[in-house]
């Protein structure tokens, strides 16, 4: 079984430039891979690193030291040593990120934001727009609302919106934080089957859950990240 993501010997900390410099760690030497067809969650408490280790994964957060390993077009790619334009590459290719708030350009309708991946990696408009209203109705998100910018939507409408234009690519990576924290029983069962088949065709999955049904239900491994702890805050 293929391995897209192998993260090793992964270490992280913060300089607080308002406090004088100092250093705050929050990783060190993480180590884990996750194979093609599985889902990996990130565990323990908040505050452990979860988020940090997902945003180094997509390239938001640059790391302090070790490697994060993705194949991209073929080739293996370390993310941390990577230049932006590799980078940003990977990103439209190679990994997918559903993240916990919506960030889209102002006034564009939400049948647009959630076709426009699809539009970016060569799909004609028709078929990109078809495409997202499927997704859009299987989250249950009112046909009223597809041509409206998604900015005064209710958080979990937002967040179903989110989803949408993270799991409508084929990305061979999926990174997800928190994709089911905003919304109710129905619709993370949707997400729960929506995670289910990307496994099934073949997906490499990453993601932070706190729900714990939902967790349970995706997991095929719980990375915990408290293992990963500071030595110095682990004293």
């Amino acid at each position: 079984m293929a391995t897209p993501l192998v993260v090793s010997e992964l270490s992280k900390s913060f300089t607080m430039h308002l406090q004088g410099g100092i250093r705050l760690p929050v990783v060190e030497d993480v180590s884990f891979a996750v194979r093609a067809g599985q889902c990996a969650v990130l565990g323990g408490p908040s505050g452990a690193g979860k988020s940090s280790i997902l945003k180094m994964a997509y390239g938001n957060y640059c790391a302090d030291s070790g490697q994060i390993i993705v194949t991209h077009r073929g080739d293996l790619i370390d993310l941390v040593s990577a230049d932006p334009r590799t980078v940003m590459a990977v990103r439209r290719e190679t990994i997918g990120y559903v993240s916990q708030f919506l960030r889209v350009v102002p006034r564009v309708p939400t049948l647009d934001i959630v076709a426009e991946p699809l539009l970016a990696a060569g799909e004609t408009q028709e078929a990109a727009r078809e495409h997202a209203a499927a997704v859009l109705a299987r989250l249950n998100l009112p046909k009223r609302l597809w041509a409206l910018p998604p900015a005064t939507f209710s958080g979990g409408e937002q967040q179903r919106v989110n989803i949408a234009r993270g799991f409508i690519t084929a990305h061979p990576i999926l990174l997800l934080d928190e994709p089911t924290a905003s919304l109710d029983k129905a619709n993370r069962q949707v997400v729960i089957e929506m995670i289910a088949e990307k496994k099934a065709s073949g997906t490499a999955l990453l993601g932070i859950f706190h729900d714990q049904e939902v967790r349970e239900a995706v997991a095929d491994h719980v990375v915990d990240v408290t293992e990963f702890a500071p030595k110095r805050a682990a004293a």
